[in-house]
């Protein structure tokens, strides 16, 4: 069997930037143990299939090790893919997930997500935290995952987490940010029990960076980056129940992959 493959960088605005993603278009499902091996196979941060469905699409995300319950990068990746396919219908797609009903709307050259707002709520240190990260924030919250909050873009930037040790640490990933020194704010983002040391660009970390700096910062409307090796660029809205997250995307590879 072969199946289309794509390779996009998202949250870019050039090659080599962002978060790479595997996008494969499919008519009917694999076997999930398929899907995961071609994700393991493929060995980026994440790999996303959709099928088409009576309601419009499906799509799935997995991890080299695991499926997740949402992610942005891989998201604005398939959007890109489908446009570059043309596939969507006027400005907007939509597809079910495990998260619910996502959408993706172009706008002024950026693929805009539409995702659920996670708001962090004040919480302890997991145990052995601050030690994995080798730096102490300034306040501790929680949503999904763990949000440290440090003074500076230079302690973030400077942080060099363990990662051995992270993966002992009570928590599936953790955000670190700060205020930016040219945007509104920074962040990084270590998931290692989920495969992912350091993940380049993550859109859904902001369901719950989008409302802390929103607050923070009385703002609605915001841009931020984070700040990995590679660096992206993510405009953000709060929109209430909902935030808005917005990226270019940048095709780096087209090509089948043959699967007995």
């Amino acid at each position: 069997m072969d199946i289309p493959i794509y390779q996009v960088d998202a949250f870019a605005s050039a090659l080599f930037r962002g978060n790479p993603a595997a996008i494969c278009p499919l008519s009917t499902w694999l076997p999930d143990v398929t899907m995961q091996a071609i994700a393991e196979e493929n060995n980026l941060a994440e790999t996303a299939f959709y099928v088409p469905e009576a309601e419009g699409y499906r799509l799935r995300w997995f991890t080299p090790s695991v499926e997740v319950d949402l992610c942005g990068h891989a998201t604005v990746a398939t959007a890109a893919v489908m446009d570059f396919r043309g596939e969507i219908e006027g400005n907007r797609v939509a597809f079910q997930t495990r998260s619910g009903e996502v959408s993706v709307t172009r706008s002024d050259g950026l693929f805009v997500l539409d995702f659920p707002r996670l708001a962090p709520i004040s919480a302890t240190e997991p145990a052995g935290l601050f030690h994995a990260l080798g730096s102490t924030p300034q306040t501790v919250m929680r949503a999904t995952c763990v949000l440290c909050v440090f003074e500076s873009q230079e302690h973030v930037q400077a942080l060099e987490p363990n990662m051995l040790e992270l993966m002992n640490v009570d928590c599936f990933a953790v955000i670190a940010t700060a205020p930016g020194n040219d945007c509104d704010f920074v962040s990084r983002f270590f998931a290692p029990r989920a495969g992912i040391p350091e993940d380049p660009v993550t859109g859904s970390a902001h369901s719950t960076l989008i409302p802390y700096w929103s607050e923070r910062l009385g703002k609605k409307s915001m841009f931020a980056r984070q700040i990995s090796k590679r660096g992206g660029e993510l405009w953000c809205e709060d929109r209430g129940v909902r935030v808005g997250i917005g990226g270019k995307a940048v095709k780096y590879m087209e090509g089948r992959i043959s699967v007995a």
